[in-house]
């Protein structure tokens, strides 16, 4: 049509070199656009972009595991610090002394553990001295027997020979006197035999309680012992917990802690953002959505390094909904004045680590995003 158009206006005009410039401008913008065509076919088609998109990562909240008194803060708010470099310092005298009552308590247990095993041992003991006093007693109980059957029958012959007058009453009357003397020590015999095997049952009992303290364990594996050793070890741990170290790598912000401050457990201290693992949060429109695939790819620019730098990354996910469904106060559109608004969706990409070691990035900078969709 345009070549048309311009042999149209040579003719009319008549002149042969403008009608050739004419056809060769008309050439030069056919190509063009069929470069524009060709360009936008094969680049620019399928990738969606967005300018609303901003570092982001795991920061680490800094805060203490017990009650204390700031005794030294040795970081500074931007200051670069490594994992496990030590951050706050709390006074530990009080973990001090709890890490020595601690240590008496464990010595006590284990004192009384050696006590529990030595009394076992002797109520043992006991137990078969008691086994012995009841062969003794039953020993003299069986002596009073053979006594009393003695006496019993000297006594029944005199008083068969009373009635022949060969014997006197005074000796009748001595027999009979015998006769209840040894069965009253026979009575005597018993009853001891029988307070014998009482205390010897009660040795038993109290050598049974004595060796439950002990049967089974050793002076490691004790109840006592291994209470009172959780003990100083949480006491051991507490005392370490007063100095607290960096979790992670990262940058110190938001540092609200000075010398001397009382701080309670869990109370922030102050806030540790990390220079790895970082991740952007693209929030693309809902139009640009229906393509955007997780393991797509992404490169990206900052508005801290511009155009010079360009940053690889892949979609790792999707927010469950956009900003305006969790926000403090939800939007609400059931009124009368309602004006559709254009609703974003957070896409998380994950960045190259060797590339932000490259070129370093902080939480928060605005970065753009562009999507290849056509993977």
């Amino acid at each position: 049509m345009d070549a048309v158009t311009n042999q149209a206006m040579a003719s009319e005009t008549g002149n042969p070199k403008r009608a050739r410039a004419l056809r060769l401008m008309g050439g030069v913008v056919v190509i063009a656009a069929l470069l524009a065509a060709a360009w936008w076919a094969l680049f620019a088609r399928g990738r969606v972009e967005t300018d609303n998109a901003y570092v982001g990562g795991d920061t680490a909240l800094v805060t203490p595991q017990l009650a204390g008194t700031v005794a030294r803060v040795a970081v500074g708010g931007t200051q670069a610090v490594k994992a496990g470099d030590v951050l706050v310092v709390l006074d530990d005298a009080d973990a001090r002394i709890a890490v020595a009552q601690a240590e008496a308590a464990l010595a006590q247990a284990l004192q009384r553990y050696g006590q529990a095993g030595a009394l076992a041992d002797a109520a043992q003991a006991r137990a078969r001295g008691r086994t012995a006093e009841i062969a003794a007693a039953r020993s003299r109980l069986a002596e009073a027997d053979a006594a009393l059957v003695r006496v019993r029958g000297d006594s029944e012959r005199r008083r068969g020979l009373a009635g022949s007058g060969a014997v006197s009453a005074e000796e009748i009357a001595s027999a009979e006197a015998a006769l209840k003397a040894a069965a009253a020590a026979r009575a005597a015999a018993q009853t001891a035999v029988t307070a014998a095997e009482d205390t010897a049952r009660s040795a038993e009992g109290d050598a049974a309680a004595a060796a439950a303290l002990v049967t089974g364990t050793t002076r490691t594996t004790a109840p006592d012992v291994r209470a009172a050793q959780a003990a100083l070890a949480r006491a051991r741990l507490d005392l370490e917990r007063t100095v607290i170290k960096a979790p992670v790598a990262g940058i110190v912000t938001n540092r609200n802690v000075q010398v001397g401050q009382r701080v309670a457990a869990g109370a922030p201290l102050m806030t540790l953002v990390p220079t790895t693992g970082l991740f952007v949060d693209a929030n693309f429109k809902e139009s640009q959505l229906k393509t955007i695939r997780v393991g797509q790819t992404v490169e990206l620019e900052s508005d801290l390094y511009g155009g010079d730098v360009t940053y690889h990354g892949k979609v790792v996910g999707m927010a469950g909904g956009t900003g305006a469904a969790f926000a403090l106060i939800p939007a609400q559109n059931a009124t009368g004045n309602w004006v559709k608004v254009v609703q974003r969706l957070p896409v998380r990409i994950a960045l190259d680590e060797a590339e932000l070691k490259a070129h370093p990035l902080r939480v928060g900078l605005s970065m753009t995003a562009v999507v290849d969709t056509r993977q």
